[in-house]
C-alpha cells in the first residue's frame, strides 16, 4: 500500500491558470484497462454510459436553485434510490448514512464573506464504483480547480486495488481537499481579527461601530469552529471503516486518521484565535473603564465645585432676602456694614462647604 499516493503537488495548484466558472456536471472515469476519461456538460447523458463499466468514477454535480431539491434529484438521476436520496439529502443536519450498497456523507464547505463566514453542504454519495459529490454554486470555484486535476487523481490509483480501496483513495482526495480549503480560510479570519485590533487601538474610531464588529468577529470564530467540528464528527464515523463501501486497509485507514489529525490541529488553531481575541477584549475593556472611571473622576470634581459655588450663591442670596424685607427696613447708609456682611458671608460658607466635602472624602484626591 505504499505506493498509494492519493495527493496532488501543491506546486500545479499554485501555477494554475484562474479558475473558470464551470458547467453544472463534470464526470472524470477511470477505465478498467487504465485509461482516464473525463467530460464536463450541462447534462448528465454525455457520460451515462461510462459509470457503468469503468473501474472508478468521479461526478461533480453543481446545484443552482434549492440545494436539497436538486441534490435529490441529482442523486436519483444517477441511479441512487429515491428512499435513501430523499432521507439523506432532504435532511441538513444529517451528516452520515449507511445503507450498505448506498452510502452518504455530508461535510461542510466554509466561505469567507464580507458579512462573515458562511458554511454550504457538500455532499458525497457512494455507490460501488463511483463517488457523485453535490454542492451549491457558491463554492463553484473551489471544485473547478479539483476538476481540473481529477484525471491526475484517478491516474495515481494503483490498478490492482480492490474497489472500495479506490473507493476509499478517491473519496479522501476529494475531502482532503475539501479541507485543506477551509483551512485556508482561517488566515482570513485572522486577518480580519487584526483589523478588529487596529479599529479597537484607534481612539478616533467610534465606540458603537467596534460593537458590531466584535460580534462579527467572534460568530466567524465560532460558525468555523462548528463546521470544523462537524468534519471530524463524520470523519471519525468514516474512520471507523464498518461501512460495506468503505475499505478495511489499515494503510488506508491511517490516511483517515491522518486527515483527523488535521482538522484537529485546524480546532485547536481557531480556538488559540479565539482564546488571544478574548484576552484582547478584556485588555479594551480593562482600558475602556479607565476612561470612564477617568471621566466619572472629572464629573465628581465638577459637581463638587458645583456645589462649593451653589452654597457661595445661596447663602448670600438667603441674608439679601431676609434683610432686604420690610420688617429689617435698611437705608443707604446701611451699606457701610451690609456688603461686608454678604462678602464675609460668601467667603464664610464657601470654605465650610469646601472643607465639609475634603473631610467626607468627596474631593477627587487625583484626576489625570
Amino acid at each position: 500500500m505504499n505506493e498509494i499516493d492519493t495527493s496532488v503537488k501543491t506546486e500545479k495548484t499554485a501555477s494554475a491558470a484562474p479558475e473558470i466558472r464551470g458547467k453544472q456536471w463534470y464526470c472524470a472515469t477511470l477505465a478498467t484497462s487504465g485509461t482516464v476519461l473525463s467530460s464536463e456538460s450541462d447534462t448528465h447523458t454525455t457520460f451515462i454510459n461510462n459509470l457503468g463499466c469503468a473501474a472508478i468514477s468521479w461526478v461533480d454535480y453543481v446545484t443552482e436553485g434549492t440545494f436539497e431539491t436538486e441534490a435529490t434529484e441529482a442523486a436519483k438521476t444517477l441511479g441512487f434510490s429515491e428512499k435513501f436520496s430523499v432521507s439523506f439529502c432532504g435532511q441538513p443536519r444529517l451528516g452520515y448514512q449507511d445503507w450498505d450498497t448506498e452510502m452518504g456523507l455530508k461535510l461542510p464547505s466554509i466561505q469567507v464573506k464580507q458579512e462573515g463566514v458562511e458554511t454550504h453542504p457538500l455532499v458525497f454519495l457512494l455507490k460501488k464504483n463511483f463517488i457523485l459529490t453535490i454542492h451549491p454554486r457558491s463554492v463553484d470555484r473551489r471544485f473547478s480547480m479539483l476538476r481540473r486535476y481529477a484525471e491526475t487523481i484517478l491516474k495515481k490509483i494503483p490498478a490492482g486495488l480492490a474497489t472500495e480501496d479506490k473507493l476509499t483513495v478517491l473519496l479522501l482526495r476529494v475531502i482532503e481537499y475539501n479541507n485543506e480549503r477551509n483551512f485556508e480560510n482561517l488566515r482570513k479570519i485572522d486577518e480580519r481579527g487584526d483589523e478588529l485590533n487596529r479599529s479597537m487601538a484607534d481612539p478616533a474610531v467610534p465606540r458603537e461601530k467596534i460593537g458590531p464588529q466584535i460580534y462579527l468577529m467572534k460568530h466567524s470564530l465560532l460558525t468555523y469552529l462548528n463546521a470544523l467540528w462537524d468534519t471530524l464528527n463524520v470523519i471519525h464515523t468514516l474512520q471507523s471503516g464498518d461501512a460495506e463501501l468503505i475499505t478495511n486497509d489499515e494503510a488506508l485507514l491511517n490516511k483517515v486518521a491522518v486527515a483527523s489529525d488535521a482538522v484537529k490541529q485546524q480546532i485547536s488553531l481557531a480556538e488559540h484565535m479565539s482564546d488571544v481575541l478574548a484576552s484582547g477584549l478584556e485588555v479594551m475593556q480593562t482600558i475602556y473603564n479607565n476612561q470612564l472611571q477617568q471621566l466619572n473622576n472629572k464629573f465628581a470634581l465638577v459637581m463638587t465645585y458645583l456645589t462649593i459655588i451653589g452654597t457661595a450663591v445661596l447663602v448670600p442670596n438667603t441674608i439679601a432676602t431676609i434683610l432686604g424685607s420690610s420688617a429689617f427696613n435698611l437705608q443707604p447708609e446701611d451699606l457701610i456694614w451690609y456688603w461686608p456682611l454678604l462678602i464675609g458671608a460668601t467667603i464664610l460658607a464657601t470654605v465650610m462647604v469646601y472643607l465639609w466635602i475634603k473631610k467626607k472624602g468627596w474631593l477627587p484626591k487625583k484626576m489625570d
